[in-house]
C-alpha cells in the first residue's frame, strides 16, 4: 500500500512511518518542512501545508492518507488556529483524497471530542470528525488520550506548566488522564489502515493507567508537592493570562480541567492488545532519565 502520512515528521508521524515501512508499505511523510534525516530509510518526504485549499498534487497516487497534523491544545496563533489546522486542514485533505481516488482515510482525533467541551481545540476536532464521517472514503478515526514518548509535546508541556518543587494545580489536579506511549499507539493505527474490519469505526484508546493530573505531574517531575488552587481562582487567572502566548494556561485549558481524559470503552480488544503489555508513563520516564 502507498501511504501518505500528513504530519509525518512529528512524534506520532515518525513512529507510524517506521511501523508502516517495517510492514512493507511505501510511505511518504508530509509536513511543511520535512527533514528526511529524522525518518527511517526508504521513507519519502513531500512538502504539505494542510491550510492550503488544493492538496491534490501531494495526495495523488496514494492508496491511503493518514491525517496526524495537529496543534497542541494550548498552542494557537493568528495564522495557524485550531480551526484552520484541524477543521480546514481535514476538509482539504478529505477533498483531495476523494478527488484522487484514495481508498482509506485515517483521522487522528482526541478523547473528549464527544464530551461537549467548548474549547477552540475540541470544537475544531468535532467538526473535523464530521467531515471525515460524511466523506465517501473508507475512514477510521482514533481518539487517544494524551500521548507520550520521545519528541512528543506532552511531557515538555507538563514540565513547562509545573515548577519543579512545588506545583500549584487547579482543583488539586483531580482530573484523570490515561497516557499512552506513542510506540504502543502507532501499531494500532497501522492496523486500521491494513484491515477492512476497522473501516467506519471510531476507536477510543488509552494507556494502562488512569492517573490524576497531580500524579502525572509528580511522575514527570520525579516528585514534588502539589498545592491545590481553588477552581474559581484558577478561572479568574485563566481569563487574565489568556492573551499571553508564553503562558500555557488560559480559558480553554481551564475548561478542559473539568472533564476526565479517559476512555469509557477502550478499544484495545479490537486490536488484540493486552493492557498489561502497554508501557506505563513511569516506566518510560525511568528509561528516558537513564538514557540521559
Amino acid at each position: 500500500m502507498n501511504v501518505l502520512v500528513a504530519g509525518g515528521t512529528g512524534c506520532l508521524g515518525r513512529s507510524l512511518c517506521r511501523v508502516l515501512a517495517d510492514r512493507g508499505h511505501e510511505v511518504t511523510a508530509a509536513s511543511r518542512s520535512p527533514d528526511a534525516s529524522e525518518l527511517p530509510d526508504g521513507v519519502a518526504t513531500t512538502v504539505l501545508d494542510v491550510t492550503e485549499s488544493d492538496l491534490t498534487a501531494a495526495v495523488a497516487g496514494h492508496d491511503a492518507v493518514v491525517n496526524l497534523v495537529a496543534l497542541p491544545s494550548h498552542v494557537e496563533s493568528r495564522d495557524r488556529s485550531h480551526e484552520s489546522v484541524h477543521y480546514d486542514g481535514t476538509r482539504h485533505l478529505v477533498s483531495a483524497s476523494e478527488e484522487t481516488g484514495v481508498e482509506r482515510f485515517v483521522q487522528l482525533s482526541g478523547l473528549g471530542v464527544d464530551d461537549g467541551v467548548q474549547t477552540a481545540y475540541f470544537r475544531a476536532k468535532r467538526r473535523a470528525e464530521r467531515v471525515v464521517r460524511r466523506s465517501s472514503l473508507e475512514w477510521v478515526i482514533y481518539r487517544p488520550s494524551v500521548v507520550f514518548g520521545d519528541g512528543c509535546a506532552f511531557t515538555p508541556f507538563v514540565e513547562r506548566m509545573s515548577p519543579p518543587l512545588v506545583t500549584p494545580l487547579p482543583g488539586g489536579g483531580r482530573m484523570h488522564l490515561q497516557p499512552i506511549w506513542v510506540e504502543d499507539l502507532t501499531p494500532m493505527i497501522a492496523d486500521g489502515l491494513e484491515t477492512d474490519r476497522h473501516a467506519e469505526r471510531c476507536y477510543e484508546i488509552g494507556g494502562p493507567e488512569r492517573l490524576t493530573l497531580a500524579e502525572t505531574v509528580t511522575t514527570i517531575r520525579g516528585g514534588g508537592i502539589v498545592v491545590p488552587i481553588p477552581l474559581l481562582l484558577a478561572g479568574i487567572v485563566a481569563r487574565v493570562v489568556d492573551p499571553l502566548p508564553q503562558i500555557p494556561f488560559g480559558r480553554d485549558q481551564y475548561r478542559a480541567l473539568h472533564l476526565d481524559n479517559t476512555t469509557t470503552d477502550d478499544a484495545l480488544d479490537a486490536f488484540g492488545v493486552d493492557p498489561a503489555s502497554l508501557r506505563t508513563l513511569s516506566a518510560w520516564i525511568e528509561t528516558a532519565r537513564g538514557d540521559r
